[in-house]
């Protein structure tokens, strides 16, 4: 995009819900130097304001609020935009993976958004209330390239950077962020939906670096390391929360953004989003105050479901298996960072045991039911693990809106490696079980996930590039 390119917005976040509100953010990228229409809502109108500025571009937010419990809309810039409101009968759509490793600038629109473009019409059928992202973004791996200092992240750094040229590779960074969030957000097909369905996003590794927080510490702590994770953390407020530091909205647990956990709440509607990058280490998918985020929340009553994004499945097969083959077979080690990311890594089975039982605890109450929504792998599933009282804690699994879907017999592996199953939780078995309507138990498509809550019934489909609409899955 050139400084003559037209503005990209608006781009809606959901800040929180309050008083029966939804206070929203929209955020704009515009051409250096110029200034964004304001919003226009029943209300008034909203400036919008300055928050970042690079080379070439400026972004801008405006805040405003709209009904939480009905339809509404706003004005902007000649254009009224229809938002569906968080009513009795509700619309939800769950996404991740939104890229490629490698190449992603450089696909065909077309090619590379028609999953969007299929949301798109069907939010014309049967308009989404929230559109909740579950990680990846952006596939950033390649930022770092072009610079002396990270050009050959994460395999070779220098020992002890000037600080002028660190100073240099983060304006280096900076640029290489907008570029990609700037590319998302221009594409047509994801520009018409993100100006009538407010967003809830939660960052995953390549929103920082493919494997970032299992990589080996000296990369992770290096001081190329530290401000990749910086201007990483920095894009991610900025363009997935509409926010800077010291600015969070008020759905966040910590003000300070140590950590990006955040809920909202709704009326029989709860969504929570555990930060599982900012404190991850090799040994601990969450830090202290991740886990004092969920336990706070599970014992803060929710009448209604719970709905609990986790960006790496909480429920999966005996990855540990693959652990050990890796070991055994030097050539297969380059993937360990893959595994070392996973809730069913041999280094995480304290803490995947200790999620699980926090599930437990959110569905003990007896007006109280929870489900977990994932993505990460690049194919669709569904997981169960029953809960006392008859309950079951589902775990609907939707990756790849944007990334190609991986072999076939990738799928078949996994599919193999649930047929041994595993219970980390005594008593709780986990089963890997087909989508509706599916033989298999992964689907190697790309694919979006639509939670519903109709006539007070919740249930699932998932919509497939190939195969279509899934049956759906009461929930």
């Amino acid at each position: 995009m050139s400084s003559t390119s037209p503005t990209i917005g608006p781009i809606l976040i959901l800040d929180d819900i309050r008083d029966g509100q939804m206070h929203l953010a929209a955020l704009f990228i515009t051409p250096k130097g110029a200034h964004p229409a304001p919003v226009a809502t029943p209300d008034g109108v909203a400036e919008p304001q300055l928050l970042a500025e690079y080379s070439a571009h400026d972004v801008f937010r405006a805040r405003f609020v709209l009904p939480a419990d009905r339809a509404s809309s706003y004005r902007w810039d000649g254009t009224d935009y229809a938002l569906a409101g968080l009513g009795d009968d509700l619309r939800l759509a769950y996404v991740s993976c939104n890229g490629e490793e490698h190449g992603d600038m450089d696909r065909d629109g077309a090619e590379r958004n028609a999953m969007w473009a299929r949301m798109g019409a069907q939010h014309d059928e049967a308009p989404f209330s929230l559109l909740l992202h579950g990680g990846d973004q952006v596939y950033a791996d390649e930022v770092t390239r072009g610079h002396p200092l990270c050009d050959e992240w994460p395999d070779h750094l220098p020992r002890d950077p000037a600080r002028a040229d660190l100073h240099d590779m983060r304006n280096h960074l900076r640029e290489g962020f907008l570029r990609r969030y700037l590319a998302n957000y221009a594409a047509p097909e994801m520009a018409y939906l993100k100006a009538r369905v407010p967003s809830l996003m939660q960052w995953d590794d390549h929103d920082i670096c493919d494997g970032w927080g299992s990589l080996r510490r000296s990369r992770t702590y290096s001081p190329v390391g530290q401000a990749l994770f910086d201007v990483a953390r920095e894009a991610a407020l900025l363009f997935q929360h509409g926010t800077v530091e010291g600015d969070l909205p008020a759905r966040f647990a910590d003000p300070s953004g140590l950590h990006l956990g955040w809920s909202v709440q709704a009326p029989g509607l709860r969504l929570i989003s555990p930060d599982l990058r900012s404190e991850r280490t090799r040994r601990e998918v969450m830090g202290k105050r991740g886990w004092q985020m969920m336990e706070d929340l599970a014992t803060h009553p929710a009448p209604g479901r719970t709905l609990v994004m986790s960006s790496v499945p909480l429920l999966g097969p005996r990855l540990s298996l693959l652990e050990l083959l890796m070991v055994l077979i030097p050539k297969m080690q380059k993937y360990e960072d893959d595994l070392r990311d996973q809730w069913q890594s041999r280094a995480h089975r304290d803490s995947w045991a200790h999620m699980l039982e926090l599930m437990q605890r959110i569905a003990a109450r007896p007006d109280q039911e929870v489900t977990v929504l994932s993505g990460e792998i690049h194919l669709a599933t569904r997981g169960e693990m029953k809960l006392d009282q008859g309950k079951v804690l589902h775990q609907l699994v939707a990756s790849g809106i944007t990334h190609r879907a991986p072999p076939k017999a990738w799928a078949r592996v996994l599919g193999a490696l649930a047929t041994v199953g595993e219970t980390p939780l005594p008593g709780h078995p986990i089963h890997i079980r087909p989508i509706p309507g599916q033989r298999r138990r992964y689907v190697a498509e790309r694919n979006f996930l639509v939670v519903q809550r109709t006539h007070g019934h919740w249930s699932a489909r998932w919509d497939f590039e190939d195969t279509g609409s899934s049956g759906a899955l009461p929930l």
